[in-house]
């Protein structure tokens, strides 16, 4: 079975770009476009993995990975922050909120990648 991954972007073009290099390494791309959609989704679909932008709509990306961490639901769901936030601090703050890693805008198709591929391990039933 494929994994799933959630992207929560509100930005068209990034959305496409992360949607095109995740299904072309054979994932199933789930998209939001908001915080609260991306937590709703999130609990419906239970994704292997969730890509959350920083700067959203409704919610910012931080509000959204503290609120996901407070649902059992979603535990053991890892979360990546990728954002254009590149100050320092940043990293910091989205690995705070619940995050488990951090990827930075714009996106390496290599890297990027790379970074997903080691985040997808196989989560107990």
């Amino acid at each position: 079975m494929k994994p799933t991954i959630l992207i929560i972007e509100d930005n068209e073009q990034n959305l496409y770009l992360a949607t095109f290099l995740l299904e072309r390494s054979g994932h199933a791309v789930v998209a939001a476009r908001s915080g609260p959609e991306g937590l709703a989704k999130a609990l419906e679909i239970r994704p292997d993995l969730i890509l959350l932008d920083i700067q959203l709509p409704g919610m910012d990306g931080y509000a959204v990975a503290r609120e996901m961490r407070k649902n059992a639901a979603l535990d053991g769901v890892p979360i990546v922050a990728v954002t254009s936030y590149a100050m320092v601090g940043d990293r910091e703050r989205a690995l705070e909120a619940g995050c488990l890693g951090y990827i930075e805008k714009p996106i390496n198709p290599d890297t990027f990648r790379a970074e997903i591929d080691k985040l997808l391990t196989p989560r107990p039933a």
